[in-house]
């Protein structure tokens, strides 16, 4: 693994799930973390998201590693609650090297009878909460010619998904917003890439909504239902990836190493991607 000894990793959506594996792996290879989630619901939203006691939890965990812990609760759909993050991150550290932008809602429905406020909510936090988080921490980048941008999109960004219209262009747009940054950021040598899960073993995949749309022929499916259809639907035999795959790639698009990796995509998905150009 990489080594990150005086790195600073600031990660969204820390609390739990992906968040949460990607800072205790930065922790373990070195880094001090800058915790970020918002702790209250988003209204269109029916699984839990993170929770304060949560994204203490996180900061135990990176502590309990030996490493330095910021928790900043603030909502990524708000560009002024990220450019007070990074205020406080640099005043806390001096200086801030890697930005894992991870935060992230789905929720399913057609299009043609979303809720107005389901497609919004989508787009300001997979999308526009990305984008604020980039633009919050990349004049500090620019300034100091150094930084590792990773952006958490989807295999939703690889095709078209029935009932995700809304969160497939959320994440579609990311590649778009991860190549343009790779080549705006590139003259400062800072990098920018993203990385497109699978299905992962998070909360936010543990739900009756998305039990329904992935197994739509049963009236009330449970988590055996899922589980059998991520089965089938993975050439790899696994029914999950854990977020700590998706942390391994994550840590190595943000090493030293990887200086002249930018601009790219990323597939993690146990060869789900691997019918698709």
């Amino acid at each position: 693994m990489p080594n990150f000894t005086r790195r600073i990793a600031l990660v969204t959506g820390a609390a739990h799930g992906q968040g949460r594996e990607h800072a205790i792996q930065f922790a373990k290879n070195g880094a001090d973390v800058i915790l970020v989630d918002v702790p209250k619901p988003v209204d269109s939203v029916p699984y839990p998201l993170g929770t304060s006691a949560e994204l203490r939890e996180t900061a135990s965990a990176v502590e309990g590693l030996e490493r330095k812990a910021l928790v900043v609760e603030a909502d990524v759909r708000s560009i002024d609650a990220m450019r007070a993050v990074v205020a406080d991150g640099i005043a806390a550290f001096g200086h801030i090297d890697i930005l894992a932008a991870n935060a992230g809602v789905v929720t399913y429905h057609q299009l043609v009878d979303m809720d107005d406020q389901a497609w919004q909510d989508t787009i300001d936090v997979n999308l526009t909460g990305v984008a604020n988080s980039i633009r919050a921490v990349l004049p500090h980048m620019m300034e100091r010619k150094y930084g590792r941008i990773v952006v958490t999109s989807s295999q939703a960004a690889r095709r078209g998904v029935p009932n995700l219209s809304h969160y497939a262009a959320s994440k579609w747009a990311l590649i778009g917003l991860v190549k343009a940054v790779a080549l705006e950021a590139a003259p400062y040598m800072i990098t920018c890439n993203a990385v497109l899960p699978g299905a992962v073993n998070t909360p936010m995949m543990h739900h009756d909504e998305v039990y329904k749309v992935f197994v739509p022929e049963k009236d009330a499916p449970g988590l055996e239902d899922m589980e059998a259809r991520l089965t089938q639907m993975n050439p790899m035999p696994t029914i999950w990836v854990e977020p700590t795959d998706i942390s391994h790639e994550v840590l190595h698009l943000a090493a030293e190493e990887s200086r002249f990796i930018s601009g790219c995509t990323v597939d993690v998905a146990a060869a789900y991607n691997a019918n698709l150009p």
